[in-house]
């Protein structure tokens, strides 16, 4: 089994599911935005205001300028968040943090663990594009691997798994695409901001990606490090029975058949989500490893 397809019913603004410029609105209080390739998501009510809201993750380079007027089109004002929370800094995901950190001079929260690839420390290791097929992977070799920096403005997430400025969520570690990724969860809801634990697109696909086709896939193969990890974080996530699911790539999800597709994905995750070969089939990273492997790569590229 190579994909767990879904019926577009279970999109859950199937209303404007065609529409790539539009911020879609899932609840009240969440919405997301589509980037070309990756979502960035908007916590807050529509015209809250500067300061009343929260972005979770900041798109790709150069997109600072969209997510700005999403906000200002959403909450008004100058489009200032209270906060930024970081699901993981991979470049489609925080490729926009520096700018936006410099404008807004809000506060950006992560994960410890993922805290050296936003303080300009250390980058992530190279990518894999031998896993998955598609062109994806192989324009992989491409991305920026960072290091960014905001360290100005980066905060460790609170112990006690409070989100800052996101009364009644929690976040919880779900490690195996990147060392620190989190994902965000609500009980009152089941609401669930999964980031890349895992997606609803084919993300090795152009075609997919472009089409937007909803799928059940986990994590984005080229850019995973620890496939035990992130099989133990797709379990966590679908005991959690979502009821809505916003993912970094491709549409959010509602309801029973997504719930189904979550658990199907977590039940056969070996079959359906992990390479047959590849360089972290062989060698996972752990955060220890992997931050020595790129020290040690960036000491080489500059002696």
């Amino acid at each position: 089994m190579e994909q767990i397809v879904l019926h577009e019913s279970s999109v859950a603004d199937l209303p404007h599911a065609d529409e790539d410029d539009h911020t879609h609105e899932v609840t009240p209080d969440l919405a997301y935005k589509r980037l070309v390739i990756v979502n960035v998501v908007y916590f807050g009510a529509s015209h809250a205001g500067d300061g009343k809201w929260v972005l979770i993750d900041a798109g790709l380079p150069g997109t600072a300028g969209t997510i700005k007027r999403a906000a200002v089109a959403r909450f008004g004002g100058s489009g200032r968040p209270a906060a930024i929370i970081m699901t993981h800094a991979h470049a489609d995901h925080a490729g926009a943090l520096e700018a936006l950190a410099a404008e807004w001079q809000a506060p950006i929260y992560a994960h410890e663990l993922e805290l050296p690839y936003l303080n300009g420390s250390a980058a992530y290791p190279p990518p894999d594009p031998g896993v998955g097929g598609g062109v994806m992977p192989a324009l992989s070799v491409l991305f920026p691997r960072g290091p960014f920096n905001v360290a100005r403005w980066l905060r460790n997430l609170p112990a006690d798994g409070s989100v800052p400025e996101m009364p009644g969520w929690k976040w919880l570690h779900t490690p195996g695409h990147t060392p620190g990724h989190i994902s965000l969860w609500r009980e009152s809801d089941h609401a669930l901001i999964a980031g890349d634990a895992f997606i609803t697109t084919n993300q090795e696909s152009v075609y997919a990606v472009l089409r937007q086709k909803p799928e059940m896939h986990g994590p984005p193969k080229y850019y995973t490090q620890n496939w035990e990890q992130a099989d133990r974080s797709v379990k966590i996530l679908a005991g959690l029975d979502p009821e809505l699911a916003v993912t970094g790539h491709g549409h959010a999800m509602r309801g029973a058949e997504m719930r189904s597709a979550l658990h199907a994905l977590a039940n056969s995750f070996r079959a359906v989500a992990v390479p047959r070969r590849g360089k972290y089939i062989q060698h996972p990273t752990s955060p220890e490893t992997g931050s020595a492997y790129v020290v040690r790569e960036q000491a080489k590229s500059t002696s």
